[in-house]
């Protein structure tokens, strides 16, 4: 089934900009899918374990440093 919408000349020629040979629908279907959420478990493993505990040293020190400004 087919619609017709109106579109201001501005947002036609966005539309047009991404197009690059597919169809209008498929551009406006691209840009409205909804975002498919990664799952946490895809970064396991992303970092070692020896730069995993330099970064939790160094979120412990900069959390003491700003602790103590509001004191």
């Amino acid at each position: 089934m087919t619609k017709i919408i109106s579109i201001s000349d501005d947002a036609y020629e966005e539309l047009k900009k991404l197009k690059s040979g597919g169809s209008f629908t498929e551009v406006i279907i691209n840009l409205t899918k909804e975002k498919k959420k990664d799952s946490i478990m895809k970064f396991a493993g992303v970092i070692d374990d020896e730069e995993g505990d330099r970064m939790l040293r160094k979120i412990i020190k900069e959390r003491k440093i700003g602790s103590r400004r509001f004191k």
